[in-house]
């Protein structure tokens, strides 16, 4: 069994996917902190904006990996465009494994993960967005999407350039000092044309 916050069907807002329709399944449970606001004080990542905790969202439960392959059949629109679905949390990497894999791709979902990097991936994935914390052993170093948010205290994008990702985002910190942490990102990205700039767009439009 699965334990999911909320499954639900929208535009991916951030990344390599921005504009894309993804349903996405966001799992319960972290290992970077608890989702307790009681406990964020000690937590791993404190910045964390999400919720997280327990199974109350939209479609949350604890489901089989056939039941969520049918949930997110039954939000997609049609059957004739290709299907995304974006496994988050929490840590999705907690849960996910090949019988959920198997599941989504016998539904003809392409699956993407964002994951913090500290825990071993499953095979099949199709695309793999890592977005390193720091004070955390980074075990996932290669994928395709590397998003770092930024600036964080304790991590620089010096160190995680070397790893090996096709594309590398920046993305701007969303605290009382977001407008300032959006110069610096620009900035950033400017002088090292590695780094692509990514925003939340669905939380400037408003989108779920």
């Amino acid at each position: 069994m699965y334990a999911v916050k909320e499954i639900y069907y929208t535009i991916q807002g951030e990344g390599f996917h921005t504009g894309r329709p993804a349903v996405f399944c966001r799992f319960s449970g972290c290992n970077l902190w608890s989702g307790r606001e009681e406990d964020r004080h000690k937590a791993i990542c404190q910045f964390c904006d999400t919720d997280f905790w327990g199974t109350d969202g939209v479609n949350g439960g604890k489901y089989e990996a056939e039941d969520v392959a049918r949930i997110c059949s039954e939000l997609w629109p049609d059957g004739k465009s290709s299907k995304l679905i974006v496994c988050t949390g929490g840590e999705p990497a907690l849960q996910m494994d090949e019988a959920f894999i198997e599941a989504l791709h016998r539904a003809d979902f392409e699956i993407a993960i964002e994951t913090n990097g500290t825990l071993n991936l499953p095979d099949g994935i199709d695309w793999v967005c890592m977005s390193p914390k720091a004070n955390t052993d980074i075990i996932i170093n290669k994928g395709n999407e590397l998003k770092l948010i930024h600036p964080q205290k304790g991590i620089t994008p010096e160190d995680v350039e070397s790893f090996e990702f096709e594309h590398y985002y920046l993305q701007p910190m969303d605290n009382p000092d977001l407008v300032e942490n959006r110069i610096k990102s620009i900035n950033y990205c400017k002088n090292n044309p590695k780094w692509k700039l990514s925003l939340q767009i669905h939380k400037v439009l408003n989108i779920p």
